[in-house]
């Protein structure tokens, strides 16, 4: 099977093919930096990581990824006046803290990270060739909107093409001024500074000191890292409109290809809304990895399909966590301390089938749990070579959904990785007296042993290589 993907524009699935052969160029709209993230904000970035990793490890393409920082909008200019402090000072803090919760949860920097504010001069040029095509207007220069600049949606016939709407049942543009537009509907790609507008949030254009709208600066900044045309835009569904949808008019308007499949995740919820700050359902990730392993967070955010609303709940990161733990434990059993290194080759074809249908990652993890079920009942009969091979698979398919449990990510730097390291060498000095015990026939001490191994959760299997040891976990 070829890879299939989702195609919002499309409304259906429809088989990949690059631009460029071996090459996929990527744009995901990141974070406005306006706040500590939650776990919900982590659900586009682990999405958007996978199908990064499957097109690299999976199909063998060459990916430029590139994921933008919004750090200049309304909101950042008004939380930074309520906090009197800097608007590009609480942008950069929020942005710091941003990239660390990303990193936290193994997600991999991309290939570009551009900041709005670091391409006004692209976004002017791309204004002006809208203005001079016809696309766009400036408001009256000597009205109260001067230096607003605006998209005329009726001057684009297919306006409305990606979320499949007519102009006129869309509501009115919410994003500036209404009283220098032509039609309600109308975006604002400049914005015209205001009384109060801090002067270091502003830039000259030949229409007024102001600052760009957020759609014109996802266009420029896609632009001038992936070309006039590139192969995959994505973000959350909540994008679709108006964000995505003013942003393919305003480069198709301007003459460009812009993006030629787009892929959207859904929400990941709790007590069925959208996690926000305002609702105060978010969980910021320092905080919920102080209780759960950003492993387990990991896991069980990238578990369910990217397009299906992920619904939290108390049991969940303790499911995960079961569930990594059963690959983790084998993995340790199987390989101990020859983790050695991916290799994609080792990819089953049922795990490619599943990631090939439009990233079915429920499917996938459905092929990891087999192939570790088969590894331990190797194991348990003594066949190391089947043992080995079905771990060196489990490596491979975790590598790509990005919780190998052997990856640097999380073997580095303490924590969970090196008390695993500790509570290995304890209960092999442990099995190791247990052994010589049994050597000497003295069966009471081995089973003393035993017991104060299983009572610390540790089950311990006699076979005919000797004794292996694994956390105890259910039964599977």
């Amino acid at each position: 099977m070829s890879l299939r993907l989702f195609d919002t524009a499309a409304g259906e699935l429809r088989e990949f093919e690059p631009l460029t052969p071996g090459r996929v160029g990527m744009y995901v709209c990141g974070l406005t930096t306006q706040g500590t993230p939650h776990i919900g904000h982590m659900r586009f970035a682990v999405a958007f990581d996978v199908l990064r990793r499957w097109l690299e490890l999976g199909h063998g393409y060459e990916v430029t990824f590139v994921r933008n920082v919004t750090d200049i909008d309304d909101k950042i200019l008004r939380k930074a006046a309520e906090n009197d402090e800097p608007w590009w000072a609480l942008s950069y803090r929020f942005e710091r803290e941003t990239t660390k919760a990303l990193e936290t949860l193994g997600v991999r920097a991309p290939t570009y990270e551009p900041r709005a504010t670091g391409h006004v001069p692209e976004m002017v040029e791309l204004m002006d060739r809208l203005v001079e095509r016809g696309h766009a207007y400036a408001a009256d220069p000597d009205g109260p909107d001067s230096g607003d600049v605006y998209f005329d949606v009726r001057s684009y016939p297919q306006y409305g093409s990606l979320t499949r709407q007519a102009i006129d049942d869309m509501e009115a543009a919410s994003d500036a001024d209404p009283r220098g537009k032509r039609d309600p509907r109308d975006f604002a790609l400049w914005k015209g500074a205001k009384p109060g507008d801090p002067q270091s949030a502003t830039w000259p254009t030949p229409y007024g000191r102001g600052r760009p709208g957020w759609h014109l600066e996802c266009s420029a900044m896609a632009r001038k890292y992936l070309g006039d045309t590139f192969d995959i835009h994505g973000g959350a569904v909540d994008l679709r409109f108006p964000h995505h949808e003013n942003e393919q008019a305003q480069s198709r308007a301007a003459g460009y290809g812009f993006a030629r499949y787009w892929l959207h995740n859904a929400w990941l919820t709790a007590s069925g809304e959208k996690m926000s700050k305002s609702l105060g359902n978010g969980m910021s990730v320092p905080e919920i990895t102080r209780t759960a392993r950003p492993l387990a967070v990991r896991y069980y955010i990238g578990g369910s399909h990217y397009r299906s609303t992920l619904e939290f709940h108390p049991g969940a990161l303790t499911e995960a966590e079961a569930a990594v733990e059963r690959i983790e434990g084998f993995l340790q059993r199987a390989l101990r301390d020859e983790p050695g290194e991916i290799d994609a080759a080792a990819i089953p074809e049922e795990f490619r089938d599943a990631m090939d249908d439009d990233l079915n990652t429920a499917g996938a993890l459905a092929v990891v749990h087999a192939r570790v079920r088969a590894g331990n009942t190797a194991l348990d009969e003594g066949d190391t070579d089947s043992a080995r091979q079905a771990a060196r698979e489990v490596r491979a398919m975790t590598a790509v959904l990005g919780v190998d449990p052997m990856d640097a990510q999380w073997t580095s730097g303490g924590g969970a990785s090196d008390a695993a390291d500790a509570l290995g060498n304890l209960v092999e000095e442990q099995l190791a007296e247990r052994a010589a015990a049994r050597r000497a026939r003295d069966f009471a001490t081995a089973d003393r042993i035993r017991d104060r191994l299983k009572a610390a959760g540790i089950a311990v299997e006699d076979t005919a290589g000797g004794a292996r040891w694994s956390l105890a976990r259910e039964s599977e």
